[in-house]
């Protein structure tokens, strides 16, 4: 094992109601290195996460007592923890909803212990790589009297210490997710980066054949940025490529 993370022996909350998966994950997470906790249905799984605070959680969205969906928002109200649902196949919906909700990345059943693993690994390296870069900023912030902290495009304007967004003066809420897509946009202006480069540089893994993370995840950044969704001005798509902003 290579990655820092790991050494550290992260903990994952795996959620779901039927024994056997839970079993399954619970042993290869432990022979990964991980310590594993366990939850068979949703009001525990709420009550676990809100008092051991598990570094990610493995989510099933069909789950006893409380669903796996309206357990992701309340644990997103409670802090910031890397989430991986876990949905039937072909249940879009839930997919969608789950990336609106919060949700980090989603695993379809049946799956693949391998992909689980390799997705787990991602955003646990991604939450790590964000704590490094955020060490490293403020390094350099003491070396420098002033700092850029703010990245302008056009009447955008990104606080990268406040991780605020700015339209014309206005404040724009928007999830700590979104607001990567939209800085490493914004960081490039003009330029047109693809679906795959963003699910690998802004989620932190390899492009598994899914883009619809990405679809979801800039259509609600332009419900809250634009003024016309129908014809955008800020985020715009490239057909068949991916996105951009203008340099305006």
């Amino acid at each position: 094992m290579e990655d820092n993370y790991e050494y550290e022996k992260k903990t994952i909350l795996v959620v779901d109601d039927e024994q056997k998966i839970v079993e399954l994950l619970e042993h290869n997470l432990r022979r990964e290195g991980y310590n594993v906790l366990e939850a068979n249905d949703g009001v525990t799984a709420v009550e676990i996460a809100k008092e051991q605070r598990p570094d990610l959680i493995l989510l099933d969205i069909m789950l006893p007592r409380l669903d796996g969906l309206s357990v992701c928002k309340k644990i997103k109200n409670i802090y910031n923890v890397p989430i991986l649902m876990v949905t039937a196949k072909g249940d879009e919906l839930d997919k969608i909803v789950g990336l609106e909700l919060g949700a980090d990345d989603y695993i379809t059943k049946p799956f693949s212990v391998r992909e689980v693993m390799a997705r787990v690994k991602a955003n646990l390296r991604k939450v790590e790589v964000n704590l490094e870069e955020e060490k490293v900023a403020r390094k350099e912030e003491k070396k420098e009297e002033k700092k850029d902290t703010a990245i302008k495009v056009g009447d955008l304007v990104l606080d990268l210490e406040k991780y605020e967004v700015h339209i014309g003066g206005k404040v724009i809420n928007l999830t700590l997710r979104e607001f990567e897509v939209l800085k490493f946009l914004a960081q490039q202006p003009g330029q047109v980066v693809t679906r795959e480069a963003l699910l690998e540089r802004v989620w932190g893994y390899e492009y598994y054949g899914d883009i619809r993370t990405v679809d979801v995840t800039v259509r609600r950044i332009r419900e809250r940025i634009e003024k016309d969704t129908s014809n955008p001005q800020i985020l715009i798509t490239k057909r068949g490529v991916g996105y951009y902003i203008p340099n305006k």
